[in-house]
């Protein structure tokens, strides 16, 4: 059982599940980073705490972008 689970998810050989997941994921963290940074500019507007709640929400969507981004190179 554990030789089968292992190389469903071996990812140097299973290009195209890594492709998806990590292009998936990617797209889930953009959209995730662009509401959290637009609610971050609402709070700001308020007058609220904004700034490590924006700095945060930048972060995420930049890791998204990187994610989408590396994972065209598995792509077949």
């Amino acid at each position: 059982m554990y030789k089968l689970a292992y190389s469903i998810f071996d990812m140097k050989k299973n290009t195209k599940l890594r492709w998806l997941l990590q292009s998936a994921g990617g797209l889930i963290l953009t959209g995730a980073g662009l509401s959290l940074a637009i609610d971050a500019g609402i709070s700001k507007m308020q007058g609220g705490e904004w700034f490590w709640y924006g700095t945060g929400a930048l972060v995420v969507f930049q890791a998204g972008l990187c994610c989408v981004i590396d994972s065209v190179r598995y792509k077949n």
